[in-house]
């Protein structure tokens, strides 16, 4: 294991709780990272800097994965992990804009966080802002209508600006058949990539469609 996945998994395991979410919060590990350290344009320092890059978690449950790479990072400080869940601390079961820096929208009512996007890409148009969104959905969370409705808008808008990526570790209750040919059906670009290969991932998110929204597939295979 990489010295900065050993470092986040120590962080991650500073925090207690019985919504650590854990298996939602590993599933995600390798995406974020590539996010943060390869791909987002932000400040941390400024994180509401007009010319960022937004990401939004639609995927609310088990954002301690989220939380400690916003430590690494430098948006929070490292001891707020050890006040996960407690009512001095600012890290609560699911993200709040309000009260962590470098947090987009409050989401983790699954199915919210993907529309909240579209609108903000469509406001990054508007504004002609050269910003991108990033916006992560789970497959259990793709058992919401509003995931397939906020689908069929992008892709009906054509918006460009905006890359969603679906953490698939094959945990819906419901068999999602071939994700990808869904989107492309809506009107996306998508890629399907392994969810534990960082440069797959990073090649993938480097690559978005110049004329249509992006969703990579992250498949994860290893969690429950």
């Amino acid at each position: 294991m990489t010295t900065y996945k050993k470092r986040l998994v120590e962080l991650i395991e500073q925090a207690t709780g019985d919504e650590k979410h854990e298996p939602s919060t590993y599933s995600t590990l390798e995406v974020l990272w590539v996010l943060y350290d390869r791909i987002l344009n932000y400040d941390a320092s400024n994180p509401k800097s007009e010319s960022r890059d937004r990401f939004i978690m639609s995927k609310g449950h088990g954002p301690l994965a989220l939380y400690a790479i916003l430590v690494q990072k430098g948006f929070i400080h490292q001891a707020e992990l050890k006040k996960f869940l407690k009512w001095d601390g600012i890290l609560g079961g699911h993200p709040d804009r309000n009260r962590v820096p470098g947090v987009e929208a409050s989401t983790g009512s699954l199915g919210h966080g993907f529309p909240m996007a579209i609108g903000v890409a469509l406001g990054l148009k508007a504004k002609k802002l050269p910003s991108r969104v990033y916006v992560l959905i789970g497959d259990g969370e793709a058992n919401e209508g509003t995931v397939w409705e906020a689908a069929l808008l992008a892709g009906n808008l054509r918006l460009s600006n905006l890359t969603a990526i679906l953490i698939n570790n094959y945990s819906s209750t419901r068999d999602l058949g071939n994700v990808a040919e869904k989107f492309v059906a809506f009107g996306w670009e998508a890629q399907v990539v392994n969810g534990r290969d960082e440069d797959a991932i990073e090649g993938a998110l480097s690559s978005p469609s110049t004329d249509y929204p992006s969703v990579v597939i992250a498949e994860v295979l290893n969690d429950a």
